[in-house]
């Protein structure tokens, strides 16, 4: 797989050592167990997949050579470029400008913009409504364009879905950059219509077999249509793409419930001919950390570390898998551990950040604790996390120590 040059206030000595490690033991990333890192005093449990993923190493790359190539031009994101406060506040410390937020709102109008301005479009992508704008100001918005390859193969699987007259379903958070983008080009080549989760997918499919009225479809799935949209003629034949930030097993249950769909209304021997399989659309690197952190609840640990954006979607997935079986703190960084007695977290279910006391647990032996990252999140903010947690638990073994401890414990 191809190398990315990514600065180096990025890296981590500790992780690259680990991550090589790992690499070598398990070429064919086939072993989905934690690294147990045995410091004596604690030990540190990391997943076996996490940080940046092959999308957010091309758009970081990407975007940093835009800054460094255009040092007399100024240079905008059309808004943030991976869900990472870090490197976000890295870009414009550069001088980088938004154009907009994360939900969509101007923050720089259009007719500001000049022609030899340049604009990067994020990993997430752009809508074609966007692209077309930067035209009309003279900006090829394809010059500096970061989106990631897995969402582009996304954007394919939808056009092969309108060329077979399938009606496009899409499994995203409405909101989110990146299936705004994807609704903009799977609308062009056939009808789409996003859902939230499982619990808006059988509402979907009460409407697709009938048992719901036409006029009750705009109440439930206003604004996430496209234009034009036939509740009682476009679901003969559908296809269900995604967000490729979204959990795998989600996607892939709301797939296999409108498959169900389409055999209870067409009956089984034709459901072929009316639900396209598209599991194809899930991306590897979410796909691996997810499974990685499947890997961390076959584990025993007195707590869980997730470190990421606080609107970072993939991210978010880790911390609600985690809260299955630990206490699980959501951090951006190594600040949000205020001192051994508090810590400073986002609450997923709030959407506020929140302070806990007492959150490190007095144990009779060595405390375990969990420690993973989402895709956009740089292993140096990971590690700078992992020593701020050992300042708590004094007299550790080595580094060479602890990780020939991970090869051994993995070659057995």
């Amino acid at each position: 797989m191809k190398s990315f040059d990514i600065p180096v206030f990025y890296r981590s000595p500790l992780i690259a050592r680990l991550k090589a490690l790992r690499k070598n033991l398990d070429p064919k990333k086939k072993d989905f167990r934690p690294s147990r890192l045995d410091f004596g005093t604690v030990e540190i449990r990391i997943a076996r997949h996490f940080g940046f993923c092959y999308g957010v190493e091309n758009a970081v790359e990407i975007s940093f050579r835009a800054v460094s190539e255009n040092p007399d031009k100024r240079v905008f994101l059309l808004s943030q470029m991976i869900h990472n406060p870090e490197v976000n506040r890295d870009l414009t410390d550069r001088g980088v400008r938004f154009l907009m937020d994360t939900q969509g709102n101007q923050l720089v109008p259009w007719e500001s913009l000049k022609a030899d301005d340049v604009v990067i479009i994020p990993a997430f992508g752009t809508t074609l409504e966007i692209e077309a704008e930067l035209k009309k100001v003279g900006i090829e918005p394809t010059h500096y364009n970061t989106t990631c390859p897995f969402v582009e193969r996304v954007w394919k699987k939808s056009a092969q879905l309108g060329e077979g007259a399938y009606t496009i379903i899409i499994h995203g958070k409405p909101k989110h950059e990146e299936t705004r983008a994807t609704f903009s080009h799977s609308e062009v080549h056939g009808p789409s219509i996003v859902v939230r989760d499982m619990d808006e997918a059988i509402v979907l499919g009460e409407f697709i077999l009938g048992k719901r009225s036409r006029a009750d479809f705009d109440a439930h799935f206003a604004g996430r249509t496209s234009n034009g949209f036939d509740v009682e003629n476009d679901f003969v034949r559908v296809g269900v793409i995604n967000q490729t930030t979204m959990l795998a097993s989600d996607t892939q249950a709301i797939a296999d419930y409108f498959k169900s769909v389409m055999e209870l209304k067409y009956g089984a021997d034709e459901e072929k001919n009316h639900f396209a399989d598209t599991r194809d659309t899930l991306c590897y690197a979410t796909n691996e950390n997810q499974q990685a952190t499947f890997g961390l609840l076959e584990t025993e640990a007195d707590l869980a570390l997730v470190v990421g954006g606080y609107n970072s979607s993939n991210t978010s997935h880790l911390v609600e898998l985690c809260e299955r079986k630990f206490p699980t703190y959501f951090i951006k960084d190594e600040t949000e551990i205020l001192n051994g007695n508090c810590i400073r977290h986002f609450d997923l279910h709030t959407h506020a950040l929140r302070e806990t006391e007492n959150w490190i647990p007095q144990k009779d032996r060595p405390l375990r604790i969990i420690i993973t990252s989402g895709a956009s999140c740089p292993d140096s903010v990971l590690e700078r996390v992992l020593r701020r947690m050992l300042r708590e638990f004094p007299n550790q073994k080595s580094e060479d120590e602890v990780l020939l401890g991970v090869e051994e414990e993995l070659k057995n």
